[in-house]
């Protein structure tokens, strides 16, 4: 999945300069492609902070409706966001959890009667 975040993110560096349209549509199905893994992995891991903000990218970039901007100047500073965010996700350090087996020791019952009553010393 790191390699395809980072390909997300290249192309949409490469999206900043002036090329033809066929790349944008490409870009557009690239995005979509890994803005719904990224979505898919945000539900199972309940971050919904980045759940809805890789949503709204998706609707963004979807290929099936899309969103024409019609200016270059609007979409420029989209593009680097998003490839920006698309790094920011490879390069995030997960944590793993590290479950410490905790060893239970059963606890010896101590009985009264178990106790040694030393005799008392005389003065």
């Amino acid at each position: 999945m790191k390699a395809l975040f980072i390909f997300c993110s290249i192309c949409c560096f490469v999206a900043v300069l002036r090329l033809p349209i066929s790349y944008y549509t490409f870009l557009r199905i690239v995005v979509s492609c890994g803005s719904i893994v990224l979505v898919y992995s945000m539900v199972r891991h309940e971050n919904y902070a980045l759940l809805i903000l890789f949503a709204v990218i998706l609707l963004l970039f979807n290929p099936i409706f899309p969103i024409y901007l019609h200016r270059k100047s609007v979409w420029m500073p989209l593009d680097v966001i998003v490839g920006i965010l698309f790094l920011f996700i490879a390069f995030l350090k997960k944590e793993k959890r590290i479950e410490k087996e905790i060893e239970v020791v059963p606890r010896r019952k101590a009985y009264t009667r178990d106790y040694i009553i030393l005799p008392k010393k005389e003065n």
